[in-house]
């Protein structure tokens, strides 16, 4: 008998601070870079993208990579990569944490085109109000001393 599943996974972390230290002008480079990552872990990207601060990722993991190693891979090379490549000449690191919420196949469209609008997203709602928001409609409990 085969195994078969299916797992989305919604990803956001930010910047050190939520520093503003991603120039939207490399945002598409840093994509296609941390989707370089995503591929080499027999992953599928759907969707990525963000802001000056932070970056969503709509992924389907591998079932043979466990989710905080695959997090900890994207972060660690991108943060070397934002680096060494001179074009974030501001960003310090990313942040400590993440978000990851899982979704079934009736959300992926949605999901998609939630990330596909970061940007005009933004321009109306601040980045720790929407983290607040996705962590409260899917039940996550959470301390506001260690939030931000």
């Amino acid at each position: 008998m085969s195994s078969y599943r299916q797992i989305y996974y919604h990803i956001v972390f930010n910047t050190y601070y939520r520093r503003n230290t991603m120039p939207a002008e490399h945002h598409e480079e840093l994509y296609k870079y941390i989707w370089g990552i995503i591929k080499n872990r027999k992953s599928v990207l759907y969707r990525i993208n963000g802001t000056e601060n932070h970056i969503h990722i709509f992924s389907d993991l591998h079932p043979t990579v466990c989710l905080a190693d695959f997090i900890k891979e994207i972060k660690t090379a991108s943060n070397r990569w934002m680096k060494e490549s001179g074009k974030f000449p501001k960003f310090e690191h990313w942040a400590e944490g993440y978000c990851a919420l899982t979704y079934g196949d009736r959300d992926k469209d949605m999901i998609i085109n939630y990330i596909k609008k970061q940007k005009e997203h933004h321009a109306k709602v601040s980045f720790e109000d929407e983290y607040r928001k996705l962590l409260e409609e899917n039940g996550i409990e959470w301390d506001e001393k260690y939030l931000f």
